[in-house]
């Protein structure tokens, strides 16, 4: 009988895509990464960081295509300005539908507007 240390069958169960990424991390995040573990959340600390690295790399794929959608609508239409923002966010705050707590008192700035 052959006998395998527990470092050759994890290698074994790894895809030929994946490669070995040693980092170093605060102690919480390696805390966070072991109770996903312990609850069933996750099926390793790899995989769990694995999911988190694959979550910023869309999370950053998004961001790069609305910067390039605010730079193509400033390039036709000009640079949006403060006051244009802010119209959009006090705009949004009222249309928005409250899920849950209380709606926000408007600021006296809005109130005055």
């Amino acid at each position: 009988m052959v006998r395998t240390s527990s470092y050759e069958r994890y290698h074994e169960r790894m895809s030929s895509r994946k490669q070995r990424l040693t980092v170093t991390v605060d102690p919480e995040l390696i805390a966070a990464g072991r109770h996903a573990v312990a609850v069933g959340a996750a099926a390793s600390i790899s995989s769990w960081v694995g999911e988190a690295l694959d979550e910023k790399r869309q999370r950053d794929q998004k961001l790069e295509l609305l910067r390039a959608a605010v730079s193509d609508y400033e390039r036709e239409f000009g640079a949006i300005t403060p006051e244009e923002t802010a119209e959009q966010k006090r705009s949004d705050r009222e249309a928005a539908t409250i899920i849950r707590g209380r709606a926000r008192p408007a600021s006296k700035a809005a109130r005055s507007a």
